[in-house]
């Protein structure tokens, strides 16, 4: 009798676990489908701040100043929200157009040049044909900026706007100056029936 128990017990929990075990379904959708199931910064966001900003860099009055073909680096996009953002979602199409215009050229950023320098050296010491050292393109400009975000609540916690303002900058290396300054402003209204913030 005791072993009967135990098996209904066993053979109950295991009917269970098995029963009420969660189930994914995975539907793949095309990559410019827009997708908010948070109300948090998405791939959507990023695409759309690309669009903006290389749309403008490239027809921006700075580039009659600039001379004949600009360098341009990326330097720091200072991520000011509570929020993980990766800012490399938008700022590698801005690289991509900078690249493939004939307007401006781009340079490896920091973190790029550090392994392409490690690499040079690494071939005096043991290539035929090493890399000639001190021939780096040195940038005439630096694209810096922020994002910036704003949350207001309901009362209940139930509703609530997201404000992101994404503010990037081009700075002239040798002066100085900005040159340029564009921002892509994104707003979401959020509803949630529980408080879950």
């Amino acid at each position: 009798m005791y072993r009967l128990q135990i098996l209904c017990i066993l053979f109950i929990t295991a009917f269970l676990t098995f029963s009420c075990g969660s189930s994914n379904q995975v539907k793949r959708v095309e990559s410019d489908t827009q997708t908010d199931l948070s109300g948090k910064w998405n791939d959507t966001d990023a695409k759309r701040v690309a669009e903006k900003m290389t749309s403008n860099i490239l027809s921006g009055g700075w580039l009659k100043d600039a001379g004949s073909d600009p360098v341009l680096i990326v330097g720091n996009i200072n991520n000011n929200t509570m929020e993980h953002i990766n800012t490399g979602l938008f700022i590698r199409e801005i690289e991509k157009a900078v690249v493939n215009s004939p307007k401006a050229q781009m340079v490896a950023d920091a973190e790029q040049r550090e392994q392409i320098r490690k690499e040079r050296l690494d071939s005096h010491k043991y290539a035929e044909n090493p890399a000639a050292l001190a021939k780096e393109l040195g940038a005439d400009y630096m694209l810096v900026g922020n994002i910036d975000a704003n949350v207001e609540k309901n009362m209940d916690g139930t509703e609530a706007a997201k404000f992101y303002d994404v503010t990037l900058e081009l700075i002239d290396v040798e002066r100085n100056r900005k040159v340029w300054i564009e921002d892509k402003e994104i707003k979401k209204l959020i509803s949630r029936s529980k408080v879950k913030w």
